[in-house]
This record gives structure tokens, sequence and C-alpha cells, in this order.
């Protein structure tokens, strides 16, 4: 059967962001979509090879690091007013030059493709928002583009409500709830002023590392919107004839209602956009491998579950702030002496470069990796009570297996989501941007995990002692176990029957 038509995908270049959009290719080809996959090639060995040889899908590789020579008709990335950047998509900061060299080879790509070769011009283009500086270059070709939130709706529901309801004029002590979203979700004096500055607001790691992607909503370069501000997403899904975000109705329903009706733009979950093999093997332990492989670690998947299997049911604590984001080095220490302390196993995962400020290591395909931080000593004096992990770790084997009790983790979408679907309670660490909505979501909402407890000071670093608490709270508490139970009950049939239809309703948009 031939292909109905071609729709691009444009994800940024995070794995966090890359991950979801290789998701939604597939799903999008399920009913009978060819799609074009636009990636920077330095994210070409990330690209499994069972998706390089699906018969509908294409991946186009597009060198964001080269200078090449500018085409003729390349298009020139109009310059943003001082007041929107950070928003657009970023065309400011250390993302420029890439951002540039990228354009140029997409606009080539376009102009070859859409004048001249034959082929049927594509019917849209599926655009990260935080790519979102490269819709007038889709603009330019006729092609109608939808923004793509790879984080959760809840975040942008609340940036919004925070807007709308002034919560930059919050008193010290008080609590605002936000008309039309839960009670639960309330604002705090301290969750504007943690919002604003983050937690730890001091050089090094995560909690105040400029320049750097925070997780859409929000921003790059002054980090994600203060309390009471314009969010950004408004500006940069500007002209989208649809939003499309990677929750599902079952788990953020009163967040994506809120947003579908401040906005005219169709919205839909269509998520969690996790791996085929998550949704198929739900009452079974998952192996990474069949994914995700090609991942360089100190350990094999086979030794990490060997090392699970002598453990007791529910009683190791994983502990993993994923590829992007970060403590500091001082709260790394903190951590560490945490984990040394704790009466729990564990599986620590350290990324190259942790703790350190700056862009993550290979975000860009630069191959330097600054050392990061590393307990050194920590493995000889707890023997087998704990596993660190260097480098990538087998996260869907490990959330899978009966031995995991608990996630310390700076919840990302995708690795919450993940986390959930395995009925694993999560102790909230957050770092920055949506992660702090996503943590507020999971502890007060789902109620089926716990934050870390901080006191009212912006300024304020993790301690020990606070994560040792943390720890001990969620393990012991029998009402988040049972609800996160409860609610992997949501994703025992697989893929939702809400984003099925949410996909559905979005296929018929766009065949029109």
């Amino acid at each position: 059967m031939e292909a109905i038509g071609d729709i691009l995908v444009l994800p940024f270049y995070g794995q966090g962001h890359l991950f979801p959009c290789m998701e939604l290719c597939k799903k999008l080809t399920s009913f009978n979509f060819k799609v074009t996959l636009i990636i920077p090639s330095h994210l070409s060995s990330s690209i499994p090879p069972h998706l390089r040889h699906h018969s509908l899908i294409q991946v186009v590789e597009i060198s964001a690091t080269s200078t090449p020579p500018l085409p003729h008709k390349a298009i020139e990335l109009p310059a943003l007013p001082p007041k929107q950047k950070g928003g657009h998509g970023f065309m400011h900061g250390p993302f420029s030059h890439h951002h540039q060299q990228l354009g140029q080879g997409m606009d080539i790509f376009l102009s070859e493709r859409c004048d001249g070769t034959g082929l049927a011009r594509p019917i849209c283009a599926v655009v990260d928002v935080m790519m979102s500086w490269s819709k007038e270059i889709f603009l330019k070709y006729d092609i109608p583009f939808i923004s793509f939130f790879t984080s959760g709706a809840c975040a942008a529901a609340m940036e919004f409500a925070a807007w709308k309801s002034h919560a930059d004029e919050m008193k010290p002590g008080e609590i605002r709830i936000l008309p039309g979203l839960p009670e639960s979700m309330a604002l705090s004096y301290s969750d504007v002023k943690r919002n604003r500055h983050g937690p730890g607001h001091h050089s090094g790691g995560g909690p105040n590392r400029q320049n750097e992607p925070s997780g859409p909503p929000g921003g790059v370069e002054d980090g994600p919107p203060k309390p009471g501000q314009k969010p950004r997403w408004l500006d940069e899904v500007e002209g989208s004839i649809a939003l499309l975000i990677n929750t599902c109705h079952d788990l953020e329903g009163p967040f994506i209602d809120y947003v579908a009706n401040q906005i005219e733009t169709p919205i839909w979950g269509v998520g969690p956009l996790l791996p085929e093999t998550y949704w198929i093997s739900t009452s079974s332990i998952l192996r990474d491998h069949e994914v995700r492989s090609n991942r360089q670690s100190n350990f094999t998947e086979e030794e990490v579950m060997q090392w699970l299997n002598s453990k007791p049911r529910g009683s190791v604590i994983y502990v993993s702030f994923g590829s992007e984001v970060g403590p500091s080095l001082v709260e790394y220490a903190q951590l560490a002496d945490a984990l040394e302390a704790s009466n729990h196993p564990f599986i620590w995962v350290i990324q190259a470069g942790s703790g350190r400020p700056g862009p993550p290591p290979g975000l860009f395909g630069d191959g330097q990796q600054e050392e990061g931080y590393y307990p050194h000593g920590l493995d000889e004096r707890i023997g087998n009570k704990g596993l660190i992990i260097k480098g990538w770790a087998p996260q869907l084997l490990i959330l899978s297996h009966p031995s995991t009790g608990g996630f310390l983790s700076h919840c990302g979408l995708n690795s919450t989501m993940e986390a959930i679907g395995r009925g694993v309670p999560i102790l909230a660490w957050p770092i920055r941007g949506d992660q702090f909505h996503d943590a507020k979501l999971v502890a007060n909402y789902l109620k089926m995990g716990h934050m870390i407890l901080l006191g009212d000071d912006p300024g304020e670093m993790v301690k020990k002692d606070d994560i040792v608490q943390g720890i001990d709270k969620m393990m012991k508490d029998e009402g988040v176990h049972k609800q996160a139970m409860a609610l992997r009950s949501i994703f025992q049939s697989g893929y939702p029957d809400s984003s099925m239809c949410s996909l559905k309703s979005f296929i018929q948009l766009i065949s029109k």
C-alpha cells in the first residue's frame, strides 16, 4: 500500500528529546504515513538499526557543527528582538552557531525536496518546541508545522496559570490556588522563589547551569520564565496548527484541558512515547539492549541483572539524573555520603561530566568530555551494598525489576513515565525548568512519591541529611507504594487508549 503522505519530524539535540521523537515517528507510520526524521549528524549513533531499516522512515542527517557554503536560496534566520531572547528556539548563546548550521542544511534539503524533485511536498512538520526557530524555514516552503512538547502538560499549564494569577506578587507564607487547576498544585511562596532561582543557586552542576537546555516549556539562556511572567512557550508555538504533548489524559487530564481552554490551537496528549517493548512487556523485566544499544558502561546488562537478583524485593533505591542535568559537584559529594549512610542497597548512575557547568558532554557531538564527579573509594567501602555505574545504565531493566523499590530522580518526563509504568515510587530532586512542576505533580497530585525537602532559601544546597531522610521516608511509605502500583495499572493494557484517540484526531486534522 502506498504511503498517504510525508511528515517531517525535527527533534532537539538531547537524548531526552530524540527518544520520544523516534517513537512518534513509529506511531505515525502505523497510520501509513511516511516520516522523515531530521537530525544533526552527530546524533547518528543514537539511531537504532530497526529505525533505519523501517520501510516508512527516512533519517536525514545534517551537519550542525561544520560551516558549509551558504547556498544562494538559503534562508537568513531572523534576529530576535531583545525581549524575545531565550524564546523561539533559543537563537542566542551556545546554540546559535549549531542552529544556524542546521538551519542552512535544512534549507538546502527542503529546497531540493520541494523544488523539482518530483517528490510529493511534505504535508506538515512536527517540531520540538526547543527548535521553534526552524518554523521560519518550514513556512518559507509553505509546510504547516506542529509544536511538539517532549515535556508534559503540567509545566505548560502551571506556567500559564502562574502568569495569569500574578504569582510574582506573592508574599512570604502565602499559598495561592491557581484557578482551573487541581488545588493540590497550589503555589507556595517557596515554590515561586525556588522556581525563580533553582535550588543551590551557585556555580557547578545542574542547579544553576547557564546556557543549556532545561527542557520545554521554558528557556535556555535565562532559564525558565520567572513566576508571573508570560510563558515563553506561547511565542514558541505561535503559528502552529496543533500542539502535541508527550503525555496522556489518564495522568495529566486536568492540565491538558487547562491549556486547551486557554489557547485556540488544538492540543493532544499522544504519550507516553516509550519503546514498543515497554508496552508489550508490562508485566515482565525489560531488556534495554533490545531498544537502546551501543551504550558505554562499566557494567554489562547481565551483571546489573545478577546484582538485582541478589537483593530482596522492593529494597533497592535507583539513583539517576539522566544525561543532561544533575546536581553540583558539592551536592554529588553529599549524595555519596547519604547513600553510604543509608540502610538501603542502591544503584547509582554517574554520567560523564557530572557536576560540571555547561552543556552536557557530547550534546553537539564535540567529543570533548570534561571529567566529572566520581566517588572514589566509595565502591570499596560499600562492597555489594551498592552498584556504581559509570556511563549508561539499563534503566528499563532496573525499573522493571522487582527488587527496585524507589527512584531518586530529577523528574525528567521520560524517566518519570518509565517509573510510573512500572509502579516505582519517586523521590524527586528537581534541578530546574519543568522538573519542578513535574516533581510537584508526582508528590502532590499523583501522590506516588515525595520531594527532597528544602528550606525557603532558594540558595540552599541539598545536604546529606535531606537525602537520607527523603530515601527513608519514601522507602517506608506504604501509601506511595500502593498508589504507584495503582497508577501502573493505567499502562497494563499497553499504549493508553486516550493517546491513541488523540493520535487519530491529529491524523484527521493533517489529512484534510
